[in-house]
């Protein structure tokens, strides 16, 4: 399981609808247009092929992999996983 921060940015609101809900499924926690997702290479390519049926040429999104342990501020914790199982 690797962890991921996705931001997206989208023109159409009908597509900005479909990308959000298909992202928040994956996600568990993030705010407006970023979110973090846990994902294993299966589900990172899932994501992908969904992706890509649904965005368009002026859409944008951004997959980025966090290595290592991220820099936490504020009241952020870090998540630990366990064989797919979140443990907070």
């Amino acid at each position: 399981m690797q962890n991921f921060l996705v931001a997206y940015d989208i023109y159409n609101p009908k597509r900005l609808y479909k990308v959000r809900k298909l992202l928040y499924s994956y996600a568990i926690s993030g705010q407006k247009s970023a979110l973090e997702m846990p994902l294993t290479h299966i589900l990172c390519s899932e994501l992908m092929q969904q992706l890509e049926s649904l965005i368009k040429t002026q859409d944008k999104v951004n997959v980025i992999k966090i290595i290592g342990k991220p820099i936490l501020l504020g009241k952020a914790e870090t998540l630990e996983y366990h064989k797919g199982v979140i443990i907070v």
